[in-house]
């Protein structure tokens, strides 16, 4: 029902702005007084930025968050998705998955009842290519909240992978309404829906999901991936039409240590995947546009 509707956007918009509240409140004082709470409110404010610098100061804010309370579920919770974050930037993806990992299940232990907790076990599960865990996971975080926005993003990945690709767009897309200004949860919810495309081999969709999350987060690698991949598997596609290399912007530059666990590689087109992605590795560069194919 469109009241329904309307009721879920409204409290899915509250979430985020409570915690910028609560963010700029934390910063009326000094680093040294900061509790546990304004820690992670920090760290989260940092994560929305979706750059490799914000990824830093919200570890460190995880991290510092910890070391106060060492009981405090919602420290472990964010650490684990910054790790998780981190592994995009990273070439230390096993460190880090292990470590992410080890956070959320500390989490869970310390609150099983935590929406968050199951969402950051979801992701790292996913990240380990235990789809169905993952799925599971996700929409656990779903049943104590109805209204997590991001879990609906991650969703669709695991949705995707087991080939339910209109249910994968229509979560990612969900998402997206329901919380349209929220940083994270804007660039998580596009790039699913380029993966969902993706996995669906509607490459050229794909192709301007991917490049619309570029544009929008121009530091969120594995856009700049996927952009590579599907555009590699639709070179010479059925209009004629052609996609093509040109120059990439410096955060391109960056992708050499990634591998393919962010992405849906049990999908059909797993070879399509790992060939544009080290096509965007060995080129340092990205996609450009589309042009017609010559002859």
């Amino acid at each position: 029902m469109l009241q329904d509707e309307i009721t879920e956007r409204v409290v899915a918009a509250i979430e985020p702005e409570l915690y910028a509240a609560e963010h700029f409140r934390s910063q009326r004082k000094p680093p040294e007084n900061l509790d546990a709470w304004e820690c992670v409110i920090r760290a989260l404010s940092h994560l929305g930025e979706v750059t490799r610098a914000g990824m830093a100061e919200a570890e460190a804010l995880c991290r510092r968050a910890i070391a106060i309370a060492p009981a405090y579920g919602q420290a472990h919770c964010m650490l684990a998705r910054v790790l998780l974050r981190r592994t995009q930037f990273s070439g230390q993806v096993e460190t880090l998955l292990l470590e992410a990992m080890a956070e959320a299940r500390t989490a869970l232990g310390l609150d099983d009842r935590d929406p968050w907790a199951h969402l950051a076990h979801g992701v790292a599960l996913f990240r380990v290519r235990r789809y169905g865990e993952a799925e599971r996971a996700l929409r656990r975080a779903l049943e104590f909240n109805p209204n997590l926005a991001l879990a609906h993003a991650y969703l669709a990945w695991p949705l995707a992978v087991r080939g339910a690709h209109e249910e994968a767009l229509k979560s990612a897309e969900h998402a997206l309404r329901l919380s349209p200004n929220d940083p994270l949860v804007g660039a998580q919810g596009s790039y699913s829906i380029a993966i969902a495309h993706f996995a669906a081999g509607r490459y050229l969709d794909c192709v301007a999901s991917a490049r619309e999350t570029t544009e929008r987060y121009p530091e969120y690698i594995p856009g700049h991936y996927t952009l590579a991949a599907a555009a590699d598997a639709e070179r010479g596609c059925a209009d004629g039409s052609k996609v093509t290399f040109r120059p990439a912007p410096p955060p391109t530059r960056l992708l050499g240590g990634l591998d393919e666990r962010g992405y849906p590689v049990a999908c059909r087109d797993r070879r399509a995947l790992g060939r544009g992605l080290a096509r965007s590795r060995d080129a340092g560069g990205m996609i450009g546009g589309r042009k017609k194919a010559e002859g």
